[in-house]
C-alpha cells in the first residue's frame, strides 16, 4: 500500500446502473410524459363514462408540487388541476402543533413517529375534495397532484408515484427548500433534516409501499427533465436488482474535518475551499438506485428495493428480525490531510429505543482502507480515567472555558491500512487525522453524541451540536485500555484457506450483530450468501469480477473501494481478480446468525 493520498486513481464508478431487461421499455420525458398520462387516462375512462379522465400523481414529500402544477398547466391548459395538499392538508401551524412531541426542541434529535399520512389531512376538507372529484363532468381531464393524492383516486384513475431519494431532498433543503407544508425554508438545514428523518420520510415510506406494487407509472423529477416509466418497468427493474449483485449511487459531502484521499483517488470535482469528509457508499435509506431503461438513467430511491423485495434482498431471517429495513451501512470517512473526527459515543440499544423510538442502535467499526504513517484512532478510555473529572472538563470545554485534552482520557492507537477497530455502542471513539476509514456499521446513522469537536465550527459557521447529556449517559466507563486492546483492535482469526485465497474473521464485536469476513485472494474464490444479504467492498486490488457459477446473473465488475450488495437470493457466487495487482481483498459483512441454507433455495 502506498502512502495515503498518493495511491493511483481508482476506476470507481460514480453512477452505477441496474439494466432493466426489457427491450420494449420506454422513457417519456417532459411534456411527452404528461401526454402519455392523459392519453392513458382517457383510455381508462372513455367518454361514455359519467366521470372525468383522472390522473393522480402522488408525490413523495420533497417533490416540487408547485413546479409540477405549473408544468401541467403549461403543457395541458385544457386540463383541470387539483392540488390535494392545498385543498385538504393541514396548514403549517396545525402541523407544528400536531408534531410537537416528535420534533422536540433539540437541534438534532426527535422521536420516530408512528403516525400515518391521514393524520396530516383534515377529514372534512378531504371529504370536500372527494365531492369535487365526483362532481366533475364527463369529458373533463382532471390531474390530482400532491402527497397522498392516491387516497382520493376514483375508480379507473391512472395512478403515478412521483418518488424522490432522501439525498436529493437534503440538497433541496440546502437550496432553501422546506419541509412538507411547513413554511420553514429559512430554517437551519439540521431542523429540516430532523423533521424529514423522524417524521415525513417514515410516514411517506409506509404510504408508498402499496404504490410501488400498484402504480401505473413512476415519475422521476430528481434532476433535470422529468422522466416517466410504466409501473411494470419499475417492478421489472426492482425484481432484476433483487436477483443480482448491484451498487447504489454513492454521494459525497464536505465537512470541517474533511480530507483529500477521496477527491484524488476517485477523481471527484474539486470543492471551493472545502474537502470531502464522507461518502455514503451503501446506505439504502439515503442512496439512489439508477435503473437503465432504454439507454436512459432513471433515478429512484434504493429504499424502494428494500420495501418491495425484502425477503429476496435481505433473506428470510434478516427480514424476520429487522422488517423491511436494510440493517448494514458502509460509508467512507476521509481525514487524510484533514482533521480529527469529533470525539463521540453512540447510544445503547435500550437508550435509543426509549428516547428516540428507534428499533436498534448505531454500532460501528472502522476498517482502515488506507492510512498515512502517523494515522491514529481514539478508542476506549485510559486506565487512569476519572469519570467525574472527564465530565467536568468536557463541560468546561463546551462552555468555551478551555479546550479538552482528549489524550488525557482516551486511548490512542496507531492505525495502518487494513486494521479493523470495533466500536460497539457506548464506546468513546474518534478517527484521528490521516485515516481513510471504511465504516462498517449498523444503519442508524445520525445518533452520534459528540463529546468534543476540537473547538471547530461547522461549514455553516455555527458551533456543531454537542450532546454531553446524552453522551455521558451512554459512556461505558469500564471499556479501558485492556478491553480495547483485547476486544476491539484487530481481532483477526484465520478461518480457512485454499488455492490462492485465505479467509479471515475480522469482527465485529460480540455485542454487535454484524459479522465481517475478509478474503485475500490471487485466484477465484467462491462465496455463498446462505440465504442472507452480503455487503462487500473491494479493499485491495484494482478490479474484480463477480460471477455466477451457473450463469444466473451477468458478470458484474467492481473496482477498488467500491461497495456492492449481493442479495440473499443469489446464493452461490464467485469473485475473480483481474488487472495487474496480484493480491486482492474483499471485506464482507452480513447479519450474524441469519444463514439459512443456500440463497437459491430461498429464491425458489
Amino acid at each position: 500500500m502506498t502512502q495515503a493520498g498518493t495511491r493511483r486513481k481508482s476506476n470507481y464508478d460514480l453512477a452505477p446502473r441496474v439494466r432493466v431487461p426489457d427491450p420494449g421499455a420506454r422513457v417519456w420525458k417532459g411534456a411527452a410524459a404528461l401526454d402519455e398520462l392523459l392519453a392513458a387516462a382517457r383510455t381508462a375512462a372513455p367518454a361514455q363514462r359519467t366521470g372525468p379522465a383522472v390522473v393522480v400523481i402522488d408525490c413523495y414529500p420533497g417533490v416540487d408540487v408547485a413546479a409540477l402544477v405549473t408544468a401541467i398547466g403549461e403543457s395541458a391548459p385544457h386540463a383541470a388541476i387539483l392540488d390535494i395538499e392545498a385543498a385538504a392538508g393541514l396548514d403549517s401551524g396545525e402541523l407544528a402543533a400536531l408534531l410537537a412531541d416528535e420534533l422536540t426542541d433539540d437541534r438534532v434529535f426527535g422521536r420516530r413517529t408512528l403516525r400515518a399520512l391521514d393524520s396530516f389531512y383534515d377529514a372534512g376538507r378531504l371529504a370536500d375534495v372527494r365531492r369535487t372529484i365526483a362532481g366533475t363532468g364527463a369529458g373533463t381531464e382532471l390531474v390530482i397532484v400532491g402527497w397522498g393524492a392516491a387516497a382520493v383516486a376514483p375508480p379507473g384513475a391512472v395512478t403515478v408515484l412521483a418518488d424522490m431519494p432522501r439525498w436529493e431532498i437534503q440538497q433541496r433543503f440546502r437550496r432553501g427548500g422546506g419541509n412538507w407544508r411547513a413554511g420553514n425554508g429559512d430554517q437551519p438545514d439540521l431542523a429540516k433534516f430532523k423533521r424529514g428523518y423522524f417524521v415525513e420520510w417514515r410516514v411517506a415510506d409506509e404510504h408508498k409501499r402499496t404504490l410501488l406494487g400498484s402504480a401505473d407509472y413512476l415519475l422521476d423529477t430528481t434532476a433535470g427533465e422529468a422522466k416517466l416509466i410504466t409501473g411494470d418497468v419499475l417492478r421489472l427493474g426492482l425484481r432484476q436488482a433483487s436477483r443480482q449483485p448491484f451498487r447504489v449511487v454513492p454521494f459525497f459531502d464536505p465537512g470541517p474535518w474533511g480530507g483529500t484521499w477521496m477527491e484524488e483517488t476517485f477523481g471527484l470535482p474539486a470543492l471551493d475551499g472545502k474537502n470531502y469528509a464522507w461518502c455514503f457508499d451503501c446506505v439504502p435509506e439515503e442512496n439512489s438506485l439508477l435503473l437503465e431503461v432504454a439507454g436512459e438513467s432513471f433515478e429512484i430511491p434504493s429504499l424502494d428495493l428494500v420495501l418491495s423485495h425484502p425477503r429476496e434482498l435481505l433473506g428470510q431471517q434478516v427480514f424476520a428480525r429487522f422488517g423491511a429495513e436494510f440493517p448494514i451501512r458502509f460509508d467512507f470517512l476521509d481525514t487524510v490531510n484533514g482533521g480529527n473526527l469529533s470525539l463521540q459515543v453512540h447510544p445503547l440499544t435500550d437508550y435509543i429505543q426509549r428516547r428516540f423510538g428507534m428499533n436498534y442502535t448505531q454500532d460501528e467499526s472502522y476498517y482502515m482502507l488506507d492510512a498515512a504513517p502517523d494515522a491514529q484512532v481514539y478508542l476506549g478510555l485510559r486506565d487512569d480515567v476519572d469519570p467525574a473529572q472527564m465530565v467536568r472538563e468536557l463541560g468546561a470545554a463546551q462552555r468555551g472555558e478551555d479546550g479538552f485534552a482528549a489524550e488525557k482520557f482516551v486511548n490512542v492507537f496507531p492505525a495502518k491500512a487494513h486494521d479493523h477497530f470495533l466500536i460497539p455502542a457506548g464506546t468513546v471513539h474518534a478517527s484521528g487525522r490521516g485515516g481513510m476509514v471504511l465504516e462498517i456499521s449498523a444503519t442508524p446513522y445520525i445518533f452520534t453524541f459528540k463529546l468534543w469537536d476540537w473547538g471547530r465550527l461547522g461549514l455553516d459557521g455555527l458551533p456543531r451540536p454537542i450532546h454531553l447529556d446524552h453522551g455521558t449517559r451512554n459512556i461505558q466507563w469500564d471499556r479501558r485500555h485492556a478491553w480495547a486492546q483485547d476486544q476491539a483492535v484487530n481481532n483477526v482469526v484465520e478461518l480457512a484457506r485454499g488455492p490462492g485465497w485465505v479467509e479471515e474473521r475480522t469482527g465485529l464485536h460480540e455485542l454487535e450483530f454484524i459479522e465481517t469476513r475478509r478474503h485475500w485472494f490471487s485466484a477465484a474464490v467462491d462465496h455463498d450468501t446462505r440465504g442472507t444479504v452480503n455487503v462487500l467492498n473491494l479493499v485491495a486490488g484494482d478490479e474484480a469480477v463477480v460471477e455466477s457459477p451457473d450463469g444466473a446473473f451477468e458478470p458484474f465488475t467492481v473496482h477498488y473501494a467500491e461497495t456492492f450488495i449481493v442479495p440473499a437470493g443469489v446464493g452461490r457466487y464467485r469473485i475473480r481478480p483481474t488487472g495487474t495487482d496480484t493480491l486482492h481483498a474483499t471485506i464482507k459483512a452480513s447479519v450474524r446468525g441469519t444463514e439459512t441454507g443456500t440463497g437459491a433455495q430461498l429464491a425458489n
